[in-house]
């Protein structure tokens, strides 16, 4: 039976790729979609590891969207009630599972003055096979990608700051809100995540980047990076990035070849960064 799917999903995939040619991927939903459906790319996703997160600190949450329907996320919410500022934290291709709540958790423990948002991007579904984190990135559409965030942004408020951050399909979309985020914005961290190469739609960006991506990355690539760090410098706007000696997904801890040494120092960095730029302590500082 998985093998039957696997066929249905390579002819699909086939056919997707046949309608447009590569220029004319215009949306980061299409060029997510695109990278998705490369058999290279998903191999060089492991099964994640059965997590089941204990004792959570936070609640799930419903916010209106534009499109008629309903977003969702996890929250976690900042000590002091109400909150000025918010983290948006977005998944990898796998969708929300337990694991990205727990980093969300995690970045909220640092930051105990911020409401952290873990997006739901895929409306409840989670894939636990390469081939279900394939199908759902794939039909992922770029409309109600951007309804479910105009709707976080809605939910919190235009008087809240916000800083976002996440990991490949979630990279991308940390770096496609902070451009949609407007004056809101005050620091995009994306980890290995399709970049955003338009030096138009660069410019419309109101805080700096942080990019965290992989040497042995064989998509979202090295070279790929020093174009995309080249545009947002024509844009006029400042990115530091930090490439680590590691392969594609290495700071997801459901891989079983995460790489628990870059990791750790890559979000020593991402701390620093979002503190400075969000104007805030950790309890760690």
């Amino acid at each position: 039976m998985k093998k039957i799917f696997i066929l249905l999903f390579l002819i699909n995939t086939y056919a997707f790729a046949q309608k447009k040619s590569c220029c004319q991927f215009q949306t980061i939903s299409d060029k997510n979609a695109l990278l998705a459906s490369n058999i290279d790319f998903a191999a060089t996703h492991a099964e994640p590891l059965a997590f089941i997160l204990e004792n959570p600190k936070g609640e799930a949450i419903s916010f209106k969207t534009d499109d008629g329907k309903t977003g969702s996320a996890y929250l976690i919410k900042a000590t002091k009630q109400p909150a000025k500022k918010a983290l948006f934290v977005f998944q990898e291709w796998w969708g929300l599972n337990d694991h990205i709540k727990q980093e969300a958790e995690k970045f909220q423990s640092e930051m105990s003055s911020v409401d952290v948002y873990a997006i739901d991007m895929y409306d409840g579904k989670v894939g636990t096979t390469r081939e279900e984190a394939q199908k759902l990135m794939t039909e992922m559409t770029d409309e109600r990608a951007r309804s479910i965030i105009r709707g976080a942004f809605a939910h919190v408020g235009k008087k809240v700051k916000v800083a976002t951050v996440g990991w490949c399909f979630g990279g991308a979309w940390s770096l496609q809100t902070a451009l949609m985020g407007g004056k809101q914005m005050k620091a995009c961290v994306m980890y290995y995540g399709m970049p955003e190469m338009d030096v138009t739609k660069l410019k419309t960006l109101k805080c700096d980047i942080l990019g965290i991506f992989a040497e042995k990355d064989k998509f979202i690539n090295v070279e790929l990076i020093k174009n995309f760090e080249d545009s947002v410098k024509k844009a006029g706007k400042k990115i530091v990035v930090y490439n680590y000696v590691a392969d594609h997904a290495f700071a997801n801890p459901s891989n079983p070849q995460f790489n628990k040494e870059a990791t750790e120092d890559a979000h020593k960095k991402v701390m620093v960064f979002l503190c400075k730029r969000m104007k805030i302590k950790t309890k760690k500082q």
